[in-house]
């Protein structure tokens, strides 16, 4: 969804990256890392993908070209490293199994690789919204990230960061569940659009672009002023004076 829908996103990834003295390659061959499909009960569509994720970024791990694999998701990352092991669990697929293993280990969603593993809290970075932070499922649930996100979005200049009521409650998109759910979805987000106006912020902020998605989606058809953001965009601005 970022390459396709949101390019600034990965851009802003990318930025922040470099910014942070990371030297970033983009592997041009990659492609999704198959978890729609996964989810959807396509097991077959799903390892076909995740094949193709693991001969492009298995060698550059192999080769020493790359020491890490970092995404701005959350969902893509759980789906990397809790699923891809599951999809190769047959003796025919020996190779694979220990690729995803390999890839498993070195990869890594942003906000958890710029705090844990390159001690970056502060991304010298400005903000004058009011902001408040949903964690977003896959996030908080299935990598247990949830305390990096908020560590960098606490030192962002002149933001001023805001509770959100029920916060570890899902935003409703949930992939293929907006779809085939998509009045129990939208009832759910309605839910969570009512705790970001209880919480009196501008912007919620999300480390997933389905969640910024659906949000921003209710927000705008019921004319509401917040918007959704994804977490780049805040730590990836205006940097302080």
């Amino acid at each position: 969804m970022v390459d396709q829908l949101y390019p600034e996103v990965g851009l802003a990834a990318v930025d922040l990256l470099e910014r942070s003295g990371v030297e970033v390659v983009f592997p041009e061959a990659q492609t999704c890392c198959g978890q729609p499909a996964f989810n959807a009960g396509y097991r077959n569509e799903a390892r076909e993908m995740a094949r193709h994720f693991l001969d492009v970024f298995w060698p550059l791990l192999d080769q020493g070209a790359v020491d890490a694999i970092v995404a701005p998701s959350g969902s893509c990352v759980a789906m990397v490293k809790n699923h891809y092991p599951m999809l190769f669990e047959k003796p025919t697929e020996g190779r694979y199994l220990r690729w995803s293993i390999d890839v498993a280990n070195a990869t890594y969603e942003l906000t958890q690789y710029l705090v844990d593993e390159l001690g970056v809290e502060d991304t010298d970075s400005s903000c004058a919204d009011k902001l408040t932070y949903h964690p977003c499922c896959h996030l908080l649930r299935e990598l247990h990230v949830d305390s990096q996100p908020r560590r960098l979005l606490a030192n962002v200049r002149d933001a001023q960061v805001i509770d959100l009521p029920d916060a570890d409650e899902c935003c409703g998109f949930g992939g293929l569940f907006a779809i085939k759910n998509a009045a129990i979805s939208t009832e759910i987000g309605r839910r969570k659009i009512k705790n970001i106006e209880a919480s009196g912020a501008d912007v919620v902020v999300v480390n997933d672009v389905s969640c910024k998605t659906h949000l921003n989606g209710i927000l705008e058809r019921e004319g509401k002023s917040q918007r959704a953001k994804h977490i780049v965009e805040i730590l990836s601005g205006a940097r302080s004076e």
